[in-house]
């Protein structure tokens, strides 16, 4: 795999390898056996493991931020739903928080082991106490960038996986508000269909683009993608926001 020209040094694609075939074991679940076969047959998956990344979702946060350039040394970065670090990792490697220079926070409501540069907070993001921890560990430091890659567990009936997504997708939004300097960028996973009318609404009224983008280190079959937005105006809307 080439390396990126970003910091970093991951990019989106992945090698092509030999197709592996599961067979049916004694208790195993055919949708199981199918997500094993998956997992073998997944370049992304078996490239994250050579390249010591936690996971295969490292591979589309470098592929969005290789084509429009979200984040740069310095910066201060917010991850929501970040278990198990993927995205953290990246981040960290690109803002340069190993170093000193930038900073990333990673949320999620599961616990996760450590990573260089990553300060981890373990909370629920639909606890309303999770803003304020938020607010606390940030100090009065804004961040430039916030992630989320969070999604509630699937329940197989589509239109209950939207409406559970955009409502996290909305509750990251308002903590964003609270915690992004202007010019600042949202990245957020929805599924197929986007973001809601109201939360895409309030985007463009706040960032000066938003546009939903899916890299290709998602799967084909997967309904997920993301919303992104940049330019962020302030919390009132306006360029002239006090930050």
């Amino acid at each position: 795999m080439a390396k990126s020209k970003n910091t970093g040094g991951i990019s989106g694609g992945a090698s092509r390898r030999l197709k592996v075939k599961v067979k049916s074991a004694k208790g195993r679940k055919v949708a199981s056996t199918r997500w094993l076969q998956r997992q073998l047959n997944d370049p992304y998956v078996a490239e994250a493991k050579r390249m010591g990344f936690r996971s295969r979702a490292a591979f589309k946060l470098a592929e969005i931020d290789d084509k429009h350039a979200l984040l740069k040394p310095g910066m201060a970065v917010l991850d929501l739903g970040a278990a198990p670090g993927g995205w953290s990792q990246v981040a960290s490697a690109r803002v340069h928080a190993v170093e000193g220079d930038g900073r990333v926070i990673a949320a999620d409501i599961n616990e996760f082991e450590e990573l260089p540069g990553v300060e981890i907070l373990q909370l629920d993001m639909e606890d309303p106490a999770a803003d304020d921890a938020i607010l606390g560990t940030l100090g009065h430091r804004l961040v430039d960038v916030v992630l989320s890659d969070m999604a509630a567990p699937a329940t197989g009936h589509k239109q209950t996986d939207h409406l559970r997504i955009i409502n996290l997708v909305e509750a990251a939004y308002e903590l964003t508000k609270r915690v992004l300097a202007p010019g600042g960028t949202f990245l957020a996973k929805v599924f197929q269909g986007g973001a809601g009318q109201d939360l895409m609404a309030e985007l463009n009224r706040d960032f000066d683009k938003v546009r939903h983008v899916k890299p290709q280190a998602s799967r084909s079959d997967s309904p997920e993608t993301y919303v992104l937005a940049t330019g962020f105006r302030g919390r009132d809307g306006s360029p002239e926001a006090e930050s």
